[in-house]
């Protein structure tokens, strides 16, 4: 199995620097444009199917990035964002920063030791639902020796690719994906490798880094 793992597109509480979570935005122009190229540069790639976040923002990058072709896109709940409860639309910029908690910052400083706030999740929760969601996958015969593209989020890429290789000292691998980022792994008798991560396809400067 190959699996192209992708960050939704840009929208616009992503240049705001808002929490999205489970909020469902969709795509901003700039996102749109960004998925296009993607889809482009990914054009000779055969997919079998697509599995998407049912979040606009995910799933509409994953129907950009396949065009035209007649591909069908599944849905699962488990890959959507993070939940930030109550805090979700609140800006998390040191500029215009609105969390009412000091400890925000665990959240990219020490995932393990985030709280989340009422209604919220926890990075643990999000790795266990990530993680039900990849053992289904392998394991549906169906989809052996496919060529599966999934679109999903920031975080919960992360945990996807956490819940492979459980770098424990590094859960955001040195950062938060780019918006429309592609990870490729490779899957063979159950075991993962992941090939290439974070690949981008247009200019960088192109995009407002929703975490900065």
């Amino acid at each position: 199995m190959k699996i192209y793992l992708i960050r939704h597109g840009e929208t616009s509480w992503n240049t705001l620097g808002r929490l999205q979570g489970r909020t469902d935005i969709e795509l901003n122009e700039n996102g749109i444009r960004l998925a296009k190229i993607t889809g482009e540069k990914l054009k000779d790639v055969h997919f079998d199917l697509a599995i998407a976040s049912p979040l606009k923002r995910a799933y509409e990058t994953a129907g950009l990035v396949l065009g035209d072709r007649n591909i069908p896109i599944l849905t699962d709940e488990r890959i959507e964002e993070i939940s930030f409860g109550e805090w979700e639309g609140l800006c998390c910029r040191r500029e215009n920063f609105q969390i009412p908690s000091k400890d925000f910052e665990q959240f990219f400083t020490d995932p393990f030791g985030y709280k989340p706030p009422k209604d919220g999740e926890s990075i643990q929760q999000m790795i266990d639902r990530c993680g039900a969601f990849y053992e289904d996958l392998i394991h549906n015969p169906d989809y052996r020796n496919k060529t599966i593209l999934i679109a999903a989020h920031g975080c919960s890429t992360r945990a996807f690719l956490y819940y492979i290789d459980g770098r424990k000292d590094d859960f955001w691998r040195g950062h938060v994906p780019p918006n429309c980022a592609v990870t490729i792994i490779d899957v063979k008798d159950g075991k993962a490798t992941i090939e290439e991560q974070d690949k981008v396809y247009y200019n960088p400067e192109d995009v407002v880094d929703f975490y900065k």
